[in-house]
């Protein structure tokens, strides 16, 4: 099924300073999560969602990532020369996921600065946002659930998923009432990275919005919050107030990599899932963690 009417923006300007060294030179959208860069499984999971129109949002130095999705004849021919059949439909499946497109940001002024930025390539549709720190696994559907329910209510929907107290400060989060559909909220207010204790919820906002365009006016006057930056929390809290927002708990398997234990922990639990790979991780996951 094509969302033809979807566009989606895939924010990719980060500095990704926690993984320094290796982000010196590398993006951290393109660190490599078992065989595929972090930003592969994303596209793959709005293509999977019905949606063929993808803008990615660079930010300086991250030129590989628009070469990543390039094809590269040099390469397909040595594989093909060579009868390596696999590695070539590898390659090839990145170039030919998506009607991709890239914008730069300019300056690093934040999420909601970075969606602002996709304004002339979205128009005035409806549009998905996906960032490239939650991975969600392919088999637990998130964005075509939530692209439903914006075309039954004509409004702007988000993820949220329930989170340990402890943690709550490293989110947004969302004040909900109850809905009649299960696992869908209506949000009546959103807080960047509350204390605990000043959390309205355990609902945090994770990295999957399907946005109306009324996003743009708001955001285009939104001032600098937490951080010095256009905070895309503070355009929904308005909007959550004036138009309504609706929120979808997402109960299945998300991959955080967004720091360097979570990221480890994702490479581990994708690949001890494969076919491929799981029959041998797996006993060895077991023997290694007997020794410790």
């Amino acid at each position: 099924m094509t969302s033809s009417r979807i566009k989606a923006v895939i924010p990719a300007a980060g500095l990704g300073t926690r993984f320094l060294p290796a982000t010196k030179a590398m993006p951290k959208e393109m660190l490599p999560v078992v065989d595929k860069p972090a930003i592969q499984y994303v596209v793959e999971e709005a293509v999977g969602a019905g949606v063929e129109d993808i803008l990615i949002i660079l930010g300086r130095n991250k030129n590989t990532i628009s070469n990543h999705f390039d094809s590269v004849p040099e390469l397909e021919s040595t594989l093909t020369n060579k009868g390596d059949l696999v590695k070539l439909r590898h390659v090839q499946q990145s170039s030919g996921l998506a009607d991709i497109h890239f914008v730069r940001q300019g300056e690093p002024r934040g999420l909601g600065h970075a969606v602002l930025r996709a304004h002339r390539h979205v128009g005035d549709s409806t549009f998905a946002v996906l960032l490239g720190d939650d991975l969600i696994d392919d088999r637990d559907p998130l964005l075509t659930t939530m692209i439903a329910e914006n075309e039954k209510s004509g409004l702007t929907v988000v993820a949220l998923m329930e989170v340990d107290a402890d943690h709550i400060h490293l989110y947004g989060v969302a004040a909900v009432e109850e809905t009649d559909t299960p696992d869908v909220v209506r949000v009546t207010g959103l807080v960047e990275k509350p204390k605990k204790e000043d959390a309205p919820s355990n609902y945090a906002v994770i990295g999957r919005y399907v946005l109306t365009p009324n996003i743009f006016d708001i955001l285009a006057r939104t001032e600098p919050g937490k951080g010095g930056e256009i905070q895309l929390t503070d355009a929904l809290q308005e909007l959550a107030v004036t138009d309504g927002v609706l929120g979808v708990v997402f109960r299945g398997r998300r991959y955080d990599t967004g720091d360097k234990l979570d990221y480890i922990k994702a490479i581990v639990q994708l690949a001890a899932d494969r076919g491929d790979l799981g029959p041998e991780l797996r006993p060895w996951l077991k023997d290694f963690a007997a020794e410790l």
